[in-house]
């Protein structure tokens, strides 16, 4: 049965994107279809982890939701980026959402109808029979995101080891409970690891009375990546690969 993951945050620079990639590929490395949806349509970004740019997209997420196109059409097979880990049965798709400056101003002046994004998310997971399908949401919560948690199997919120952050994401599961999404797991990103890992998740997890899936440290590597590639990807066996590939299994087992 096909499931919707919403990966989302209450601030921006939690390092939702490149969590939501990685979850992604891995899941698709496992042998299922996945599809990433870039929902974050003020701010675009996750094409860029994918190796793409601009010359390189001819539909985006925009044209379909001011229809131009149909939603399989902004569908950009990218499973060649997974290389020799692929299975036989793995796919995974990027439908992306405009870089250009005047569609981010179209949409940031008009808007855009919301209940033909939902429509969307359904015939993507029918036209291209995904297992999964991941959607990186716009940071905070507003109509979008609301949408994406209405609809949501598994939420993943992305949350830093911060009093900024643990306020936001109160506010963010508060909302997800009175949705009735049907699971709930929190990632702690860009931790230091000097601190202790147990400690910091048994604390998070009782301010929220929700599973902490994954503790994901501040990694350098990562840094020096500047989001280039996927990290799980050219960082196989780096603990923070292993605590990601964690974290995608409890998903997969949603």
């Amino acid at each position: 049965m096909s499931q919707i993951i919403s990966i989302h945050s209450f601030r921006g620079g939690t390092g939702k994107s490149n969590s939501t990639a990685n979850l992604a590929a891995i899941a698709a490395r496992a042998g299922y279809r996945v599809g990433i949806v870039d929902t974050d349509i003020q701010s675009p970004g996750i094409h860029v982890l994918f190796g793409f740019d601009e010359e390189k997209i001819h539909y985006t997420l925009n044209d379909y939701l001011w229809g131009h196109c149909l939603i399989e059409e902004t569908a950009y097979d990218v499973t060649s980026i997974l290389g020799n880990s692929a299975k036989p049965n793995s796919k995974i798709f990027l439908i992306p959402s405009s870089i250009k400056a005047k569609d981010i101003t179209k949409v940031l002046r008009e808007g855009f109808d919301f209940d033909l994004l939902n429509d969307g998310f359904i015939d993507l997971l029918e036209n291209l029979e995904l297992d999964y399908l991941f959607i990186d949401t716009h940071p905070g919560l507003n109509e979008e995101t609301l949408l994406s948690l209405t609809i949501s199997d598994v939420l993943v919120l992305i949350l830093r080891p911060d009093n900024q952050d643990f306020q936001g994401t109160a506010v963010t599961v508060e909302v997800a409970r009175k949705l009735q999404v049907p699971k709930l797991l929190l990632v702690i990103n860009k931790a230091l690891p000097a601190i202790d890992f147990a400690t910091l998740k048994r604390q998070v997890e009782g301010i929220y009375n929700a599973p902490v899936a994954g503790i994901l440290p501040l990694s350098e590597e990562m840094i020096q990546l500047a989001s280039s590639g996927l990290f799980c990807l050219q960082y196989p066996n780096h603990p923070l690969s292993q605590e990601i590939e964690k974290i995608a299994k409890q998903i997969i087992q949603a």
